[in-house]
């Protein structure tokens, strides 16, 4: 009775107790849609559409934000991470984290520290739905200077909330929903983003590729992996200077774009490609094919590298590497010290095919250094001029014809920064200071004894592109931390020119493209920046021996003011001293200006003119226009580093033109405080038809009737607030409700005008004040 009692108590304790409350149940997950593959197709063109024209403009290189790249499903399914790629002071490298190449999968890039962007729990939550929201909840003003608290700075402290943190940082930065710093989106596109998110995020893959590609295909790969050791020597020289191209079949397909990589699976087998930091580093196997991969990125302006392949291309392949007379004795290995320096690498391959395939599509080759993976770099690029010409040497110069013996001997004093990796000694660089002076001391000497021939320095030396070929004079123009290189020589002339060989080519392809790690350690970075200081300094060097002897070092002294005289004798003086008088004629006190002139007249039949003034069918846009082409002083360096300009007309579709400050300095021969070596009243403007740069500073829309107006404004500006002024008469700025009118107007000419190198542009360098 008594224990019946006891449990009659515990029962009705335990009744009374108040209850613990029930752990809250998960979020429904959604019932997976389920979409035909032609209604999954059309969700996501849609939603790729707008993610390439108002998200792709600003997260599309490796400088992201957030290394969040979207100009493909697989960056988009990849999603974001904290570690920034472009991170100068490092002390250690980092592990790369290239798109298609390092991770595959979201599994992978998960291990790698990426979360997600999608929300596959519930797309209402997705990061980019949430980012999205937030500027329809705070749009931006309409007009005017930004508000305060955006920072648009290229090194400012990035944002990147997962998706637990995104409620904080949308109390601290409310205005800050993307696009960021821009207007946001139409109904149209919000719809478009937030309904493909809301049916599951369904990825199209890219249609079968045509026969016709496949069969050519084929044959490259059966040609490029040929087991003979000529082949396959010359298939790794191919490669090593191909693989940040985007190759095409010509007259097949120029806008399927392919990628040449090494793989661990012959042809007739999926791609296994093995993913090295460099096109020369070991591969770890034993065999390796050559294989082509599509790419499927949306293209971009800055990384776009087309390369014409074809039936002809191939012929000609195998005539420079295959037919040519040599032999190769064994083939060469893989160890860091020779893999780094070509020289020693490709040694059996005669100078003249190596040369030749640099020289006939040069525009490419040099653009490796200007649009490979350093999408910014101010550190990097103060090493150049602002805007200077290419000439090259003549492949059927006795320089070239034998300097084949000059490398030779200077084999160990050709070795280059990535013989050290990825993470470079400081301590080292006087190592290669010291090989440089001896490779100029053989050079001099090499050349002194060729200059027994009366016809070593005449302009006969000067490739002419064979008649034929328009990679034989180049510009390239730098926009403070980017840069862009085209055909032809535009603009005025300019401060310095470069006259680039065989050896000078080489290196600064496997210094700046192959052998650069934008994922490198400080050391390697300011290797790779100090090292190009000489090979900026050769190049000049080789303009100036077609000068009199007199000129030289005056002309040096010039573009080197404030410089100590070592500087100035890597171009002209001990170190690079070439004592041969001129073959050519002179009648000024300013060869180099007649120089230019001689060099125009021999390269005028292969010179391209498409962004001159003076090509511009419209006389009245020619006349009111020419007096910004002349601009210098101070109203030209109130300018921007790169505008872009629409001239709307009344009859007919608008006019595009591009406005380039060219920034004097006193010299570009040292690393730091730029700005005091700055010389403003010698700055000038640079306009060109079309669109030249990938990273806009400024855009500006004028009425045809008020360009008068607009150039009188640009060449009176003679204080910031006078530009100011100019700006909100005729400028779009980044919260003008015109904004992204002007954007699709701007594409959509960029596309017509060069229907193969177009990309989309950048918007990150916009001007927010």
């Amino acid at each position: 009775m008594r224990f019946a009692l006891l449990l009659i108590v515990l029962f009705a304790l335990t009744a009374c107790r108040p209850a613990t409350p029930a752990t809250p149940p998960a979020a429904p997950v959604p019932p997976p849609v389920t979409l035909s593959p032609s209604e999954a197709q059309h969700v996501w063109q849609d939603a790729k559409q707008t993610f390439d024209h108002r998200c792709v403009v600003c997260h599309g290189c490796y400088d992201s934000p957030c290394q969040l790249v979207l100009s493909s499903f697989e960056g988009i399914e990849r999603g974001a991470s904290k570690q920034e790629v472009y991170e100068g002071s490092r002390l250690l490298a980092i592990d790369p984290t290239r798109l298609h190449i390092d991770a595959h999968g979201t599994e992978a890039w998960r291990e790698k520290g990426f979360w997600s962007v999608l929300g596959e729990r519930d797309p209402s939550r997705a990061l980019i739905a949430r980012m999205l929201q937030l500027k329809r909840d705070h749009p931006l003003p309409r007009g005017g200077i930004l508000p305060e608290g955006f920072d648009l700075g290229l090194d400012r402290t990035q944002q990147c909330p997962k998706p637990e943190e995104f409620d904080g940082f949308a109390k601290d930065h409310p205005s800050w929903g993307m696009p960021y710093a821009l207007p946001g989106l139409s109904d149209a596109e919000h719809e478009a983003l937030t309904g493909w998110l809301a049916d599951g995020a369904p990825h199209a893959p890219e249609p079968p590729l045509a026969p016709a590609l496949l069969e050519s295909i084929a044959r490259w790969e059966a040609f490029l992996n040929t087991p003979d050791d000529r082949v396959r020597l010359s298939a790794r020289y191919i490669y090593e200077h191909l693989f940040l191209g985007s190759l095409y079949f010509d007259g097949i397909d120029d806008q399927t774009f392919f990628r040449l990589v090494r793989s661990r699976t012959p042809s007739g087998q999926p791609v296994d490609e093995i993913a090295t930091r460099r096109p020369f580093e070991d591969p770890g196997v034993q065999g390796l094919y050559y294989r082509f991969v599509r790419r499927e990125r949306t293209k971009l302006a800055k990384t776009l590298m087309p390369y014409p392949l074809s039936d002809a291309r191939l012929a000609r392949f195998k005539k420079l590497f295959v037919e040519a007379d040599y032999k190769v004795a064994v083939l060469p290995g893989y160890d860091r010290q020779t893999a780094a320096n070509p020289f020693a690498t490709f040694a059996s391959l005669p100078v003249a095919s190596r040369y030749r395939f640099l020289l006939e599509e040069a525009n490419f080759t040099m653009s490796g250094f200007i649009k490979g993976p350093v999408c910014r770099g101010q550190v990097a690029l103060d090493v150049i001029n602002d805007r200077f010409w290419i000439a090259f040497v003549h492949p059927d110069s006795p320089v070239v014809k034998e300097e084949a013996q000059l490398l030779a001997g200077a084999m160990p004093d050709l070795a280059l920064p990535a013989e050290q990796g990825s993470n470079g000694i400081l301590i080292n660089w006087r190592k290669y200071e010291r090989r440089q002076r001896r490779y100029l001391d053989l050079k001099s000497k090499f050349l002194s004894q060729l200059a027994r021939s009366p016809d070593l320095v005449t302009l006969e030396q000067i490739w002419d592109g064979d008649g034929e070929n328009n990679n034989a004079a180049l510009t390239v123009m730098r926009h403070y931390d980017s840069a862009t290189v085209v055909k032809g020589w535009v603009g005025g002339d300019p401060k310095t020119t470069w006259v680039v060989g065989y050896a000078l080519f080489e290196r600064i392809h496997y210094l700046l493209v192959a052998g650069f790690d934008v994922f490198g350690n400080i050391g390697h970075q300011l290797h790779s920046r100090l090292y190009m200081d000489f090979l900026r300094m050769e190049a000049e060097s080789n303009f100036i021996s077609f000068l009199p002897k007199a000129r030289r070092r005056a002309l040096v002294e010039a573009w080197y003011r404030d410089t100590s005289n070592e500087v100035k004798d890597h171009v002209y003086g001990k170190l690079a001293r070439f004592d041969q008088e001129t073959g050519l004629k002179f009648s000024t006190d300013k060869p180099e200006v007649e120089l230019l002139r001689q060099m125009h007249v021999r390269l005028e039949k292969v010179l391209e003119k498409k962004y001159a003034l003076g090509e511009e069918p419209e006389v009245k846009l020619r006349d009111a226009l020419k007096g910004l082409a002349l601009l210098s002083g101070h109203a030209a360096s109130r300018m921007p580093e790169t505008s872009f300009l629409e001239v709307r007309r009344e009859h007919g579709t608008p006019r595009f033109f591009t406005l380039l400050r060219d920034s004097a300095h006193t010299n570009v021969a040292h690393l730091f405080r730029e700005d005091k070596r700055r010389k403003p009243d010698e700055d000038q403007l640079t306009l060109l038809r079309g669109f030249v740069g990938a990273y806009p500073n400024a855009l500006f829309s004028v009425d045809e009737s008020e360009l008068g107006e607009f150039t009188a404004r640009v060449e009176s500006l003679n204080s910031n607030e006078a530009y100011d002024t100019m700006r909100d008469r005729f400028g779009v700025r980044r919260t003008d409700p015109r904004f992204w009118e002007l954007s699709d107007r701007m594409h959509e000419a960029y596309r017509d005008m060069e229907p193969l190198e177009s990309g989309l542009l950048d918007f990150n360098r916009l001007e927010g004040n």
